[in-house]
């Protein structure tokens, strides 16, 4: 695998770990496995037929919670602790195959990319739970099933072209992000009654 294909697969697993962990565990093992996917060594246990049982059994389980009002962001809140250093390592062993200092910096990029993506969903789906129907919820739910599913697949099959989308998209994510934030911060605000 070059280095743009490595860099590609680092942040696409890296950014799609944010939204659906399981989802990529699952994706490029089963890539990898059907011959899809050239996985780095390092990352060639993600094709294991344990992995893939457990990924694939984790992938049902987060994506029945996703589509629940309230339960998505229960979830969410435990998967902080599992999303983002998943997301860091798997970007990490993306690169494995090159030299260990590249490894380390997608490493940690690969943590940052992560926990923005899983900011901007955690919060975006805490002010979507806001609403009285539980529509939008599923409805974003989906999209970000999608998106993870199309963000994964241009990194995999179109390395290039997902590279540039990346480099777009953590621009508008650094533009994002404040405002989710404050929404998010404002509605905590309105429901316990407290003025800035």
């Amino acid at each position: 695998m070059d280095v743009l294909q490595s860099l590609a697969l680092a942040g696409g697993m890296a950014w799609a770990s944010g939204m659906r962990l399981y989802a990529v565990v699952f994706a490029a093992g089963l890539l990898g496995r059907l011959g899809y996917l050239d996985l780095p060594s390092t990352l060639q246990a993600l094709e294991n037929p344990w992995v893939l049982g457990l990924s694939g059994t984790l992938l049902v389980v987060e994506f029945l919670a996703d589509k629940i009002p309230v339960v998505d962001s229960v979830w969410d809140s435990v998967q902080t602790l599992i999303r983002i250093p998943s997301g860091a390592l798997l970007a990490a062993l993306a690169l494995g195959d090159h030299d260990p200092a590249w490894m380390l910096a997608a490493g940690l990029l690969g943590g940052t990319l992560t926990a923005g993506m899983h900011a901007a969903k955690a919060s975006g789906r805490a002010l979507v739970n806001t609403s009285p129907e539980p529509f939008s919820n599923f409805a974003v739910s989906l999209g970000e099933d999608v998106a993870a599913a199309a963000g994964m697949s241009a990194a995999v099959f179109f390395p290039g072209f997902f590279l540039v989308f990346l480099g777009v998209f953590v621009l508008f994510l650094l533009w994002l992000l404040p405002k989710i934030i404050r929404g998010v911060v404002g509605v905590f605000r309105t429901l316990t009654g407290r003025r800035s």
